[in-house]
């Protein structure tokens, strides 16, 4: 087969269109075959989450306060929860499917993969997907969230005070009727949710590992200063979301921590910055699979664009300086002038070749992402004027 026709085959790929819960959906109408009704989707299971809690507190007179120190409509970690954080990691998954889909195929279309490695290439992207449809892999999370995850909401999130959903004594939380919902249906859900996005995420890391693996075709004077895959970087915002969605929750946290344990929100600036870096550096450093290649390509194109700049300033030099011309050839409006411009624009291109698919426009993206939700909690150390006078200072 021609290497043009091997390399321009395009194997479809999507993060999120497979798996035992997408298939629970199209068979209840909640989502197509290209993720449609996806406002139907977050009404829906938000609602699973959270409504049962509401009738059940109210039930049981623990909407506004009554005998506890942390009543229903009081609960901000709880709000976010389940109407911030969950319904934009429903959201995501259209986002990311419509970001992430046509990368694989770039890289058919682009010709970066040779032809010899076209066969290994497929057999990657067919792995990656085996594991997108596993119901082993789904079950697994399922077990997780019931044993670890369980165990991990009781012992480090549940509020040692007495509220609308348990009161703690020294063992053990004693839970209420909507304590028993929230620890056995809504937080196993949301749970579920998040770590199915993380198998897949994983799965997304480990394609892209392979993929670095492989001969690629790079092309050290692109003008996206990464040999080619800048479309890469161009992906990483889609997961922005996420991101929003892991802050929004960290913020909820910590919320709780101020208003109802009396802590102050500098007491969290550590955990908070080591938080935001993990997240971070989680979805980036995954990029960093095909530095080596890119650093590669860059010494190779500098290698080779620095002897042909030198081959042809010496011709230059010979030519217009030494009086190697001929006298009817005129050096303004020569060829020559506009060929030299153009061999130290390249050779400047290769020169500022990144040794990572991404910019820093990416890293700002993803960081002010994460910390977007938890901006608001500095009102508890400063008021809202003292907060306007600052970013007044700021921008003037």
């Amino acid at each position: 087969m021609p290497e043009d026709e091997v390399s321009q085959e395009s194997p479809d790929f999507s993060m999120v269109l497979g798996g035992p819960l997408f298939q629970l959906f199209r068979r209840t109408h909640l989502s197509g075959d290209a993720l449609e009704l996806m406002g139907r989707r977050i009404l829906i299971i938000s609602l699973v989450a959270w409504l049962p809690l509401l009738v059940l507190a109210l039930l049981g007179g623990q909407v506004l306060g009554g005998s506890v120190k942390i009543p229903f409509l009081g609960d901000i970690e709880m709000h976010v929860r389940f109407l911030i954080a969950l319904p934009v990691l429903i959201a995501a998954e259209l986002i990311v499917h419509s970001n992430i889909r046509p990368v694989i195929q770039q890289f058919a279309a682009r010709r970066i993969i040779i032809a010899e490695e076209v066969p290994k290439f497929h057999a990657a992207v067919n792995s990656a997907l085996r594991v997108r449809n596993s119901v082993v892999a789904e079950l697994a999370v399922l077990v997780v969230v019931y044993t670890v995850g369980h165990w991990t909401w009781r012992n480090g999130v549940a509020l040692e005070q007495a509220s609308w959903y348990a009161t703690p004594d020294r063992t053990s939380l004693n839970l209420t009727y909507a304590g028993y919902w929230l620890a056995f249906v809504s937080i196993p859900l949301f749970h579920f949710i998040l770590l199915r996005w993380y198998l897949r995420l994983l799965t997304w890391f480990w394609l892209l590992w392979r993929i670095s693996k492989l001969t690629l075709r790079l092309t050290p004077t692109h003008p996206d200063r990464a040999g080619g895959l800048g479309f890469l970087g161009d992906t990483v915002h889609a997961f922005a979301p996420i991101l929003f969605a892991q802050g929004t929750l960290l913020a909820g946290l910590i919320a709780s921590r101020i208003f109802y344990d009396g802590q102050a929100l500098m007491t969290f600036k550590v955990e908070a910055s080591i938080l935001v870096v993990v997240f971070l550096l989680f979805f980036l450093v995954p990029f960093t699979f095909f530095s080596g290649q890119l650093t590669r390509a860059k010494r190779k194109g500098l290698r080779e664009y620095g002897i042909l700049a030198s081959r042809y300033m010496q011709g230059f030099h010979e030519k217009w300086v030494q009086g190697g011309a001929p006298p009817t050839e005129e050096l303004l409006g020569s060829g020559d002038i506009q060929s030299l411009a153009d061999l130290g624009n390249s050779v400047a291109v290769v020169r500022q070749m990144r040794f990572v698919p991404f910019g820093m426009n990416t890293v700002i993206i993803l960081v002010a992402a994460t910390v977007a939700p938890i901006l608001p909690l500095i009102l508890t150390v400063f008021s809202a004027e003292e907060v306007l006078v600052k970013v007044i200072e700021i921008l003037l």
